[in-house]
């Protein structure tokens, strides 16, 4: 299959994922997205139309020892659980969960379990 038509395949999944999935300020959305490199999660007020707060892989504080982290299932775990730790500190407790098309194991998994260990409630 060509590059662009399962780009364009992916771009109609996500958009009707975003049709039935909503965020609030009470409870707002919890974006993933996933690229080669790296992993973004960001907790959006959908009402509002701002994100209340962000975590990814290319935050500094996430390095350690000089190695970034990357798109892989231990990175997302640590992803999960820095994610579920700035919502807190934004009063986040409930999230409507939003996996961008992407199937629910691996690396999605991984992040997903490890944020709900971190005190989210999906």
């Amino acid at each position: 299959m060509r590059n662009d038509k399962k780009q364009q395949l992916a771009q109609r999944r996500r958009w009707r994922i975003r049709q039935k999935v909503q965020g609030t300020r009470a409870r707002p959305r919890m974006s993933v997205r996933f690229t080669g490199q790296h992993i973004y999660v960001q907790f959006v007020d959908d009402d509002a139309g701002v994100t209340l707060v962000s975590a990814s892989t290319r935050a500094k504080a996430l390095v350690t020892e000089g190695k970034a982290l990357k798109a892989n299932v231990e990175s997302a775990k640590r992803i999960g659980v820095a994610a579920a730790e700035a919502a807190k500190t934004a009063g986040i407790a409930q999230v409507v969960f939003d996996r961008s098309g992407a199937r629910y194991h691996g690396k999605v998994k991984a992040l997903a379990d490890a944020a709900r260990e971190g005190g989210l409630k999906f």
